[in-house]
């Protein structure tokens, strides 16, 4: 299933990228039908039948299109996966296309669970450290957590980076068993 979704959210970069487009507007859109089809599983429904033809699925969708105002290129992508009978990986196709258009634009998502809520200077801040480690612009979901006592954990693809307290006592806690 990996692959079907990287295959299909790099098809869709590779246009974007050939056309110039706008890779955060397509993605805003992407999520958007998203958004239509999870709402909605009897639309799901309607367009994974095969009993139901091409055309009057494709009118279904150009009547969505109409009402959320998606780009052609997205429209078009929609049907494609319509077509393939891959509307069902939509979700998982959309979290590729970020990641794809993330890589390619030199961004990387990190996902930052802090004690306390931060301002946006220390947001910016954090974000800049994690970026100079890393070697790309970040770009973060934040989240609370009490229990780390105080400072952050940052999570950047499958690299941890762990500066909370709590890490820090558990890795002393360690040290200290081991004498």
């Amino acid at each position: 299933m990996a692959a079907i979704t990287s295959r299909y959210a790099r098809a869709l970069a590779d246009v974007v990228q050939d056309q110039k487009a706008d890779p955060r507007r397509i993605e805003d859109e992407l999520k958007t039908m998203a958004d239509v089809v999870s709402s909605a599983p009897q639309l799901r429904t309607v367009w994974e039948n095969p009993a139901v033809e091409a055309n009057e699925k494709r009118a279904v969708l150009d009547a969505i299109v109409a009402r959320t105002e998606v780009s052609k290129m997205v429209r078009n992508f929609v049907a494609v996966l319509i077509d393939h009978r891959r509307i069902g990986s939509l979700p998982a196709i959309v979290r590729q296309v970020e990641v794809e258009f993330n890589e390619r634009l030199g961004l990387a998502m990190a996902e930052v669970t802090t004690a306390r809520p931060l301002d946006d200077q220390q947001k910016r801040a954090l974000e800049t450290r994690v970026g100079a480690v890393t070697g790309k612009t970040i770009r973060a979901r934040y989240a609370t957590d009490d229990s780390l006592l105080g400072g952050a954990v940052v999570k950047v693809g499958s690299t941890v980076y762990d500066g909370s307290i709590r890490g820090q006592l558990e890795r002393l806690k360690e040290e200290l068993s081991e004498v």
